[in-house]
């Protein structure tokens, strides 16, 4: 790619004649915007930028800022040379013949038929649209002529100018957006290191606090969906004797308006059983899972201790942060050089439409030679596009594909040592029999070190095995997009199933993965032994898994609802000016919910940041808290190494050698 490609042919339009816009060292240096002869031949912006519009395009220092028509100019060139000089700049370099007859010079396209009054954007000439009392207009003119004799209304350009028009409001947007970002991006940064530190202190609370914010969650959606029976029941009660609402809903069949069926006892009726069955079910849960609900919020309180002694750890996402950002960064730059490492291709453009050489390939050196000019006059031999006919040209998609599996096994692997990293410092804090005299003194900097020199290996193969998977769902996506149009029922079926198995594969593996990449750090074993050990101890910890894993979910979300949400109601009181102490502080902003929203959104990222550290902590401190059972009895001679917490949480009985 970076032998064959070019990333000009992104940066500078192409002309007819397959030469850079703008480019330096070239004829076109300082013609730095491409103009296109006629652009009523151009369907739509998208047309423009990405295709070829089949008009000739040339290179050009300016945009018109003038209606002028070729037969007027070439009529008046003898007492108005202006004119002429003027109108010259944008037909075909050296043409200098205003003699040629018009039918000629249209026929050859040595110059445009008109030019109108256009800006450049993206560096490409559209025309001036604006709206006046709701019509729209051109230079503020309805109407212009063509220059083959019609009269035509601006509204012919309307398919073109409706997206234009949203791209240049959207470009106005754009740059009231950079102007609220740069008067207000001290405050953002502010209020970021804010929602830093809320997250350090929710992090360091939550071994004083996991269990009480979890039974207060509980005991409130069992209030909740008590209510909700009472609720039902006072519904269905209140209905009883009005007429026709002890009809079934079967009797009334299907209504699009779902109120009807609220005016019906028996819709009251199944919402109250609906919820008794849910809340019996909660309360058997936590009868019979109480002892499983107290391990797993002790081990969210032990995860909170151990951060404390290891606060190092809270800053690793910057290294995977910084990991992903080149891997991105290599996988973006070698898709662009790809993507434009094609050779200029040239087609026929006549402008008769019965020519049969028309869009057929052709050299530019040799077109003048050939009978084409003759079979078809006015036909040309312009630029296309970039592609080619050679090996490398015709499998650039699958080099593509290459490419990205390269970027998927990339990031997956700077994932992996993240998780693996954490995890050897983490099961130091938790295998050190006396905390935190026996922590290792640089847990975080050893586990890495670890990590890098010993299990590279396991790391890029757990990696391999995602990045296939997620290449797979990649390419089924693809596919997806190019069948979206069939009517074929059986391959969408087919592709909608498969996209569902490959997305379940992937949430398993990297379940699978997460600890396989714990065991690893615990024992040095490679990846397909630490995953299998891992696997089989999850199984027969299962309802353990399962009640950790949902307490975490629960309270890490709380945590992130929390810090974003009160990082972003502060934000808005002080961008909306609300706060009489800082009132003169705050900027004078066009869109207050420019900073809010990123503050906000922001606030959301440091706190996943933060906490997925927390969640790698937990997970850690679980599987070698299940190994602990199962390796050790509490004897002399066997040791647990859990908190003294946990042994009480345990009891007597589970602490019997039997039990583990």
């Amino acid at each position: 790619a970076w032998v064959h490609g070019d990333p000009r042919k992104v940066i500078y339009p192409t002309d007819s004649y397959g030469q850079f816009c703008g480019q330096k060292d070239t004829a076109n240096e300082n013609k730095t915007i491409l103009f296109y002869f006629n652009i009523l031949k151009c369907a739509s912006p998208v047309v423009l930028i990405n295709l070829q519009c089949p008009t000739t395009q040339l290179c050009v220092s300016k945009c018109p800022d003038r209606f002028a028509t070729y037969i007027d100019v070439q009529a008046s060139y003898r007492y108005k040379p202006d004119q002429w000089n003027y109108f010259r700049q944008f037909c075909k370099p050296g043409f200098n013949n205003p003699r040629k007859s018009v039918a000629q010079v249209l026929r050859d396209e040595d110059c445009p038929s008109m030019i109108i009054p256009s800006r450049p954007f993206l560096k490409r000439c559209f025309p001036d649209f604006s709206t006046k009392n709701g019509v729209l207009t051109v230079a503020n003119q309805t109407t212009f002529r063509d220059g083959r004799g019609k009269t035509r209304n601006v509204t012919d350009l309307r398919e073109a100018a409706n997206g234009i028009n949203n791209v240049l409001d959207a470009r106005s947007v754009g740059v009231k957006i950079f102007e609220d970002y740069a008067i207000s991006w001290y405050w953002i940064l502010i209020g970021l290191f804010i929602a830093m530190v809320v997250s350090l202190l929710f992090l360091v609370l939550l071994r004083f606090t996991a269990g009480v914010l979890f039974w207060i969650f509980i005991f409130g959606v069992i209030g909740i969906i008590g209510y909700g029976i009472w609720h039902c029941y006072w519904e269905y009660d209140h209905l009883k004797g009005i007429p026709g609402s002890d009809l079934t809903v079967y009797d009334i069949g299907f209504q699009t308006d779902f109120r009807v069926y609220l005016q019906l006892r028996q819709t009251w009726l199944a919402f109250m059983i609906l919820l008794c069955i849910v809340e019996v079910i909660i309360i058997l849960m936590l009868i019979f899972l109480r002892n499983r609900i107290r391990i797993a919020i002790a081990l969210l309180k032990e995860g909170s201790r151990a951060i404390g002694y290891i606060m190092s750890t809270l800053f690793y996402p910057i290294v995977t942060f910084i990991l992903i950002a080149i891997c991105i960064s290599y996988w973006a730059v070698t898709a662009v050089f790809l993507a434009t490492s094609g050779e200029p291709v040239y087609k026929v453009m006549a402008n008769q439409t019965l020519c049969k050489y028309a869009n057929l390939t052709c050299d530019p050196e040799t077109f003048n030679t050939t009978n084409v000019t003759k079979l078809c006059p006015g036909a040309q031999c312009t630029f296309a596009f970039y592609g080619g006919e050679s090996l490398y040209h015709k499998y650039i998609f699958i080099f593509q594909l290459a490419n990205a599996f390269v970027f998927l096994w990339l990031v997956n692997f700077a994932i992996a040592l993240g998780q693996c990293t954490l995890a050897g410092a983490f099961a130091s804090y938790y295998w050190a029999s006396r905390k935190p005299a026996d922590i290792p003194l640089w847990p975080l900097f050893s586990s890495f070190g670890r990590a890098i020199r010993y299990h590279t290996g396991s790391l890029a193969f757990g990696a391999l095995i995602l990045a296939i998977v997620q290449l797979i769902r990649v390419i089924l996506e693809y596919l997806d997009h190019k069948l979206k149009g069939t009517q074929n029922s059986f391959t969408r079926f087919l592709l909608c199933c498969l996209k569902c198995c490959f997305w379940c594969l992937e949430k398993f593996l990297k379940f699978i993965n997460r600890n396989a990449y714990i065991m690893i750090a615990i024992y040095g074993k490679n990846f397909c032994t630490s995953a299998k050990e891992a696997f089989f101890l999850l199984m027969r910890n299962v309802v353990r898994v399962a009640v950790l894993d949902k307490v975490t979910d629960f309270l890490l979300f709380l945590g992130k609802i929390l810090v974003a949400g009160g990082v972003g109601v502060l934000a808005f009181f002080f961008f909306t000016q609300r706060i009489p102490i800082f009132a003169q502080e705050a900027p004078m902003l066009n869109y207050y919910w420019v900073p809010l929203l990123t503050v906000i959104i922001g606030s959301y990222l440091v706190a996943h940041g933060f906490f997925s550290v927390y969640a790698m902590c937990v997970d850690t401190l679980f599987l070698c808290f299940c190994e602990d059972l199962e390796r050790n009895d509490g004897s002399t001679a066997k040791p647990y190494f859990m908190s003294a917490s946990l042994h009480r949480i345990l009891g007597k009985k589970e602490l019997s050698p039997k039990k583990a």
